[in-house]
């Protein structure tokens, strides 16, 4: 179950992007719509709020951690009352990357390009067209993708049958509030950092990722374990979110293990560590990452509690 593991970062990477999305007919799942100004008014006036929020305070101010979720219902994308006060009282907000700057984008764009080919067996090459067909995507149009990117697309399009669209990815939204009110908008981690931690260390793991992707998706296992995290980060249900390790079925192997720690735990030391620097700086930091970068020893309210900070949890939840 590989791919429960990495689909969030690959989440994070295309949030915003021209990803392709079915077209609405009765055997597709429905495509994100584009929200009208009068629609995202009446969204903000009655938003609330979802997720996992901490305040940490050192040298005499206060910033915060998020705990954020990269695809999303539209009636999640703007912070309800506890959230937007936060965003408020910070003049900084630190994402993983700032989808919306346009170097990030192009940076992308190149590591995309080059992100090394594998060819699939012919057998995984007609299962993935299967998949692809049963979500409307044409198949042609994702090809030009490495094949570890197809099937993450693939992966996240079952999102869309529940209303979960990378379009209302709560991390984009937050870059555009950000930008919008002329607050400073920094990247934590590098385009070619997050690409290489998505790249297989190999071909033969290429495929062994893409066969274990495509089991998910054909069990209906894919489905069930998007929707439930999603309804955990609606909920705010943070004991639920810190048992994750027990319920994902995603460290069953060895390798499954390894993928946990590159993406997770080897990243949030650095993370901590940009963030304890910036706040130093004297800025007000509102940082927003992937909520399982927040849960467990090395999560990020304990790193910063052992970088000195008074570390409080707000909950979401009773809000």
């Amino acid at each position: 179950m590989l791919n429960k593991i990495r689909i969030g970062l690959f989440v994070a990477l295309f949030a915003g992007a021209n990803l392709v999305f079915a077209e609405v007919t009765k055997s597709c799942p429905p495509a994100a719509i584009q929200p009208t100004p009068e629609t995202i008014q009446a969204a903000m006036r009655s938003a609330s709020d979802h997720g996992f929020l901490w305040r940490i305070s050192k040298d005499s101010h206060t910033s915060y951690l998020y705990g954020t979720i990269h695809v999303a219902k539209f009636d999640w994308m703007f912070p309800g009352p506890v959230v937007n006060q936060a965003l408020r009282a910070s003049d900084t907000i630190a994402l993983e990357l700032d989808m919306l700057d346009p170097d990030i984008q192009v940076q992308l764009s190149k590591g995309i390009a080059q992100f090394p080919e594998t060819a699939l067996p012919e057998a995984l090459s007609k299962r993935m067209r299967q998949q692809a067909d049963a979500v409307c995507v044409p198949y042609n149009s994702i090809t030009n993708f490495a094949p570890v990117f197809q099937i993450d697309t693939l992966t996240l399009m079952v999102g869309s049958w529940d209303g979960l669209y990378a379009a209302y990815g709560i991390d984009s939204v937050l870059a555009g509030i950000g930008h919008s009110a002329k607050k400073t908008v920094v990247s934590l981690e590098t385009p070619q950092l997050q690409l290489q931690l998505l790249q297989m260390k190999d071909s033969q793991e290429t495929i062994s990722l893409v066969q274990d992707s495509l089991d998910e998706l054909e069990s209906g296992r894919a489905h069930i374990f998007l929707n439930r995290i999603a309804k955990i980060w609606e909920k705010a249900d943070y004991d639920e979110m810190s048992h994750f390790n027990e319920w994902c079925e995603c460290l069953d192997t060895v390798i499954e293990r390894e993928m946990m720690r590159r993406l997770l735990d080897d990243r949030n030391p650095n993370l901590a560590e940009r963030i304890d620097a910036i706040h130093k700086s004297g800025k007000t930091v509102f940082a927003a990452v992937g909520s399982l970068h927040m849960f467990g020893p090395i999560g990020l309210p304990a790193l910063m509690q052992k970088h000195g900070y008074r570390v409080e949890r707000v909950d979401l939840q009773s809000k």
